[in-house]
């Protein structure tokens, strides 16, 4: 529990930070479509961050294997999806745009086991 709350938290704080960059520090550097790309990953970040607090719930509840699962699928997640639309929006390259959708699949998944998760667990009704 203390891993996933310790994460999504810190998480949280980069996508706000990352976010404020995006307002503030990136107009003079890219356009608006780069700009755009990578608030939509800090949009995302900041997302999954919450869904992190929410494995680590579940986790603490008797989530078991599946509340991992989610916790490690939203992790990567992120990596890949908000860490490619960062990466686009710093530099205008498209050379990680197919890892992007990689990272939509492990935000499925984690959603997914998070559900699994809720259903199985042990003092649920």
């Amino acid at each position: 529990m203390r891993l996933w709350l310790t994460i999504g938290a810190l998480s949280g704080l980069v996508s706000v930070a990352l976010g404020a960059f995006a307002a503030h520090g990136l107009q003079a550097r890219v356009g608006p479509a780069e700009i755009a790309a990578f608030e939509t990953g800090a949009r995302y970040q900041m997302y999954h961050a919450l869904a992190l607090i929410a494995v680590a719930w579940a986790a603490s509840q008797g989530g078991g294997n599946f509340a991992q699962a989610a916790g490690w699928a939203f992790l990567v997640g992120t990596i890949l999806f908000s860490g490619s639309l960062y990466y686009l929006g710093l530099t205008g390259s498209r050379a990680l745009v197919l890892v992007t959708p990689i990272g939509g699949i492990a935000f499925l998944a984690g959603w997914l086991a998070l559900a699994l998760s809720a259903w199985t667990m042990k003092n649920g009704s």
